[in-house]
């Protein structure tokens, strides 16, 4: 009979292997294998990376070699059956001799869904699936969402006081559009950390045209981490008022890491400042503007960023884009950071614009929350739509 407590104690250390793939597998999922012998011991591990090519299965066969017969695979994530970029790791895995399979989860992609687990089956493998189901599911929920609906997973991120404000009255700030108050940041330094951390685990950060004129950023991944390509950072810029002089266009006409990792949506522009944008790495789209506020289609917008196989995005603007966000229903998640302060007074500035909802039967529920400390300050993470969903 098998031992449910070693069975979690593998599991854990395949996603902990998955999770060194994060910033490095995009646009395909995160993967972690290990596989144990006859007598209990790891004889293989792999790691998925988009750039390695192998997937993690096969990494950690050829890392056992003769020793997989008759052992065990760990993985989060159901082994593939059909010819992609590599050969079927279902074929390899019988091959080796395998006779045991534990898995996390099916592979969320429909057209695959099950395939690899019937063909080990088949084959007399013996396959188990659901251990640390949820875990596996928070991890590779980006994934989940693009391959069943050609878009990115949205997660709209701020930082506010417990009474929902992001700045202070526009009278007695500059850093109207984001959570930068002119006395200084509302969060702590843990906090913000953290903030690197997720824009680590996203392919795109989007803001507006106001996030830019009011805190000049630059929008970068300062994790420290590695990963595969640069941080796509997207602008919503209606007229194309960008400033040539920002931190955000003088990183890519400066440093050629950052070469075309910057995208600018918008209306309608002048061709000259289209050139002179393009001029110095940025990239200019034009999109047809959106029937109720003339701005650019934030749903076209997405479709466009899975286009460009862009599997998260993270929402880091100001009231007017968190609004227009919320509203149109592309949020997935939120991950909202509080610092422990009252802000107070009209004239500050709210998480989000816009009228909102006003019977209370109406507002979305956020589901499935998760609760982060930092120091003084907390977050509350929670899901608006299950990324999983058909």
């Amino acid at each position: 009979m098998p031992d449910h407590s070693t069975d979690e104690k593998f599991l854990h250390r395949a996603l902990d292997l998955a999770r060194q793939g994060i910033g490095l597998a995009s646009p395909n999922p995160y993967v972690g294998a290990v596989i144990v012998d006859t007598q209990g011991s790891t004889v293989g591990t792999g790691v998925y990376t988009y750039d390695g090519v192998k997937h993690a299965e096969v990494s950690a066969l050829e890392q056992a070699g003769d020793k997989a017969r008759g052992g065990t695979l760990y993985i989060n994530l159901e082994p593939h059956s059909h010819q992609g970029r590599t050969p079927p790791c279902t074929d390899a895995l019988i091959a080796a001799g395998v006779r045991r399979v534990v898995a996390s989860m099916p592979d969320p992609n429909p057209k695959v869904s099950g395939r690899g687990f019937e063909k080990l089956r088949a084959a007399g493998v013996h396959v188990e699936v659901g251990g640390l189901k949820a875990e596996a599911r928070r991890l590779n929920e980006a994934f989940a969402r693009y391959v069943r609906h050609g878009v990115p997973l949205v997660t709209l991120k701020a930082a506010m006081t417990l009474d929902g404000k992001i700045a202070p009255p526009p009278a007695s700030a500059a850093h109207r559009a984001a959570g930068i108050p002119a006395g200084g940041w509302i969060t702590g330094e843990a906090a913000r950390a953290h903030v690197q951390q997720q824009r680590h685990q996203s392919d795109a950060i989007l803001v507006g045209l106001g996030t830019i004129l009011a805190d000049d950023p630059r929008l970068t991944d300062r994790s420290g981490n590695p990963r595969r390509h640069p941080l796509l950072r997207v602008i919503l810029d209606s007229h194309l008022r960008l400033p040539l002089d920002s931190r955000v266009v003088q990183s890519v006409a400066n440093e050629g890491a950052f070469k075309n990792d910057v995208v600018v949506f918008c209306t309608s522009c002048e061709e000259k400042r289209k050139r002179e944008l393009e001029a110095r790495g940025i990239q200019v789209e034009r999109l047809t503007p959106a029937a109720s506020d003339g701005r650019p289609d934030i749903h076209a917008i997405l479709h466009r960023l899975g286009e460009l196989e862009i599997t998260s995005v993270m929402i880091e603007g100001g009231s007017a884009v968190n609004g227009t966000a919320l509203a149109s229903g592309v949020v997935d998640k939120v991950f909202l950071y509080y610092a422990p302060k009252v802000m107070a007074g009209a004239g500050s500035v709210p998480v989000a614009a816009g009228a909102g909802f006003r019977p209370m039967d109406e507002p979305m529920q956020v589901k499935h929350l998760h609760l982060h400390r930092f120091a003084e300050d907390f977050a509350v993470e929670g899901y608006l739509r299950d990324p999983y969903e058909e």
